[in-house]
């Protein structure tokens, strides 16, 4: 674990010149392993113009090349919000996680040239805002990875490094896929208990077995990113029963919990009400056997939990974020981050039905 971390990285210059009739723009970018949006919006809360694109992954193809990805996104969007250049750029990005990777982010987004003035800070702190209606909280993002952040009521901040397993992380997509496949080898060859994602993993690669799936995989045959496809594979056998598929499930969930529960110990909120807010694709999807692990975990645990799954993307957060930021030096618009909401909402569908009612289930934010 890391020790309590400070603000977002900031780097103010000259004042922009960006202002127009209904408020200054600006833009809000999230960056995920598996995607990366751009939204452009001013200060009344108007949605300007949106663009989404490939993933935030500098650890892949290095960070020039990944940074020039996300400069092509935030150029399309500014050419179809069109008007002035804007007063700040809010960034949230996966694989930012460390003070070097924020200062290095920071730099190459200011010599870009949109505006001298950069926040940039990890992506799961995004999700926090998009989903917590206080302002402060907890979040756990399970997608192709894993992370968690809180945030105190008088701004104090824990974070962790999830950085991969050599800092303590298990789950997300990428795990789900390879545990899948392991169990799924060592069913066939006699290693392991008998489980239906042996028969469910190769038929999802068109291979003759599992361990052809494993070779191709090692071989190249098959890019590693493709087992982030097994997490619905592996949900759909948990769901029919399989008990190996549902111990990988149920691990997911102890994980989720885990660190949710830590954050608010460490932010000494784990007897007040609380938002825990519950993003990324794995726990967005909904599906019941890890809802219901979750749920589960934070009742004994955290009983004063208030489980949220945000159903608006991240960069809401980042937007969010920016208006918070551009309010110290003139306020927005009254209503105007309830504006940016709702026309959030109207853009992106919910990404799955909520849950069954009852305590302890995760609302829509």
């Amino acid at each position: 674990m890391t020790p309590t971390s400070g603000p977002p990285r900031r780097a103010s210059g000259p004042a922009s010149p960006a202002s127009g009739p209904a408020g200054r723009a600006f833009l809000a970018v999230d960056g995920g392993n598996s995607k990366t949006d751009v939204l452009v919006a001013d200060t009344s809360g108007a949605l300007l113009a949106h663009v989404r694109g490939a993933g935030y992954r500098p650890h892949e193809g290095g960070f020039d090349r990944a940074v020039d990805t996300v400069a092509d996104l935030v150029n399309r969007a500014l050419a179809d919000a069109g008007g002035p250049p804007p007063a700040l750029v809010s960034a949230y990005m996966a694989n930012v996680d460390l003070p070097d990777e924020e200062r290095a982010l920071v730099k190459a987004l200011r010599d870009r040239g949109w505006t001298d003035r950069v926040t940039v800070g990890n992506d799961t702190f995004a999700l926090l805002h998009t989903g917590a209606r206080r302002g402060w909280g907890v979040a756990v993002v399970c997608g192709a990875g894993i992370n968690c952040v809180g945030v105190a009521p008088d701004g104090a901040r824990v974070s962790f490094p999830s950085l991969g397993a050599h800092t303590g992380d298990w789950g997300g997509g990428g795990t789900l896929g390879e545990a899948a496949l392991w169990h799924a080898v060592r069913a066939e060859d006699g290693r392991g208990p008998a489980t239906a994602l042996t028969a469910a993993v190769a038929a999802h690669f068109g291979a003759a077995s599992a361990v052809d799936v494993g070779i191709a995989l090692h071989v190249g045959d098959i890019h590693r990113d493709r087992l982030l496809a097994l997490t619905p594979v592996l949900m759909d056998v948990a769901e029919a029963g399989d008990q190996v598929a549902l111990s990988v499930v149920d691990r997911q969930a102890e994980e989720i919990a885990l660190l949710g529960t830590a954050a608010l110990r460490r932010l000494g909120l784990l007897d007040r009400p609380t938002e825990v807010v519950l993003g990324g694709g794995v726990l967005s999807a909904r599906r019941p056997p890890l809802m219901a692990g979750v749920e589960r975990r934070f009742a004994g645990a955290a009983p004063h939990a208030e489980l949220i799954v945000a159903d608006a993307p991240p960069v809401l957060g980042a937007a969010l974020l920016a208006l918070a930021e551009l309010a110290a030096d003139e306020p927005p618009e009254d209503g105007a981050d309830e504006r940016l909401r709702a026309a959030c909402a109207r853009r992106w569908t919910p990404p799955g039905a909520a849950p069954g009612a009852g305590r302890g289930s995760p609302k829509k934010s």
